[in-house]
């Protein structure tokens, strides 16, 4: 859903003067009026208005909810709530936008805007991701809610947003697994840093981190000893991603102790190589 145009700023503008008063007799002060003695398209206006000019999404939230409390059983209402969502996600209230994102698909499951409140409920999760180190719980959540939009409403504009940010998000939680892998590796703590890196590879294989993952099994293995595990890691890295650096850098590691990038031994990862390399499943 676009959010809807007020019409012609003229319009716009005199629509506010006369919500924000009333002339006074005599030439005096102008007169605030109540919301209630005006319509609730005339509120609605108003709401419009402060959401495109004021820079004060908040300020908008305000007449959308006099909207729905004045005027509950209209039409009015019904867009007053999802543009409280909207304006609440512009504010950056995304707790208080869920809520009112949620309160349209619970009154209104079946309306066309029903896609764009999920839409929002998603969005309110997913652009609280901002910083890999944080708790990724959100990322999660987004996750689900991203899905949910994608599983419900498969050919609407939004599910082909949501597939984009899905993805997004699904990225960064690989890319947590690396940062606290690399964590590991630094300090020498590499059975740690193993079992972050076996994550990627075993359930975050189709993001960008993969490559990388795979260098540091090499990288790690190597340092343990166990020269079976990094050579079929090489291994894995170098059919499935011969072009990247990270390639070149686990070749030269396994070159220099005198071994090769080919699978070896009976690990999990020769059991990943049987798998995404020869196509064995079972």
């Amino acid at each position: 859903m676009a959010v809807r145009k007020t019409g012609r700023l003229l319009a716009a503008v005199a629509m506010s003067v006369s919500l924000l008063s009333a002339c006074g007799g005599g030439g005096g002060a102008a007169t605030p009026q109540p919301l209630d003695n005006f319509t609730a398209e005339e509120i609605y206006k108003r709401g419009e208005y402060e959401l495109e000019n004021s820079g004060r999404p908040r300020d908008a939230v305000h007449y959308f909810a006099e909207v729905e409390r004045l005027y509950p059983y209209s039409e009015w209402a019904k867009r007053a709530l999802i543009m409280q969502a909207y304006s609440l996600h512009k504010a950056r209230n995304y707790e208080e936008a869920r809520g009112a994102a949620q309160r349209f698909i619970d009154t209104y499951p079946g309306d066309e805007d029903a896609a764009y409140a999920k839409y929002l409920l998603a969005l309110s999760y997913y652009d609280q991701i901002d910083e890999i180190g944080r708790d990724q719980g959100l990322t999660f959540q987004a996750l689900q809610a991203l899905r949910e939009v994608i599983e419900q409403y498969p050919d609407t504009e939004y599910a082909r947003s949501a597939v984009l940010k899905f993805d997004l998000a699904f990225d960064h939680l690989a890319g947590k697994e690396m940062e606290i892998g690399r964590y590991y590796l630094k300090r020498g703590h590499y059975t740690s840093a193993i079992n972050r890196f076996r994550v990627v590879v075993e359930e975050y294989q189709t993001t960008t981190h993969t490559p990388e993952a795979l260098m540091r099994l090499v990288e790690a293995y190597l340092a343990l000893g166990l020269t079976d595990q990094a050579q079929t890691a090489g291994a894995i890295l170098g059919h499935n991603f011969q072009s990247s650096p990270f390639y070149q850098d686990a070749y030269n590691q396994l070159r220099g102790r005198g071994l090769t990038a080919t699978p070896q031994g009976d690990s999990w990862l020769t059991k990943v190589y049987r798998q995404v390399v020869q196509g064995k499943w079972l």
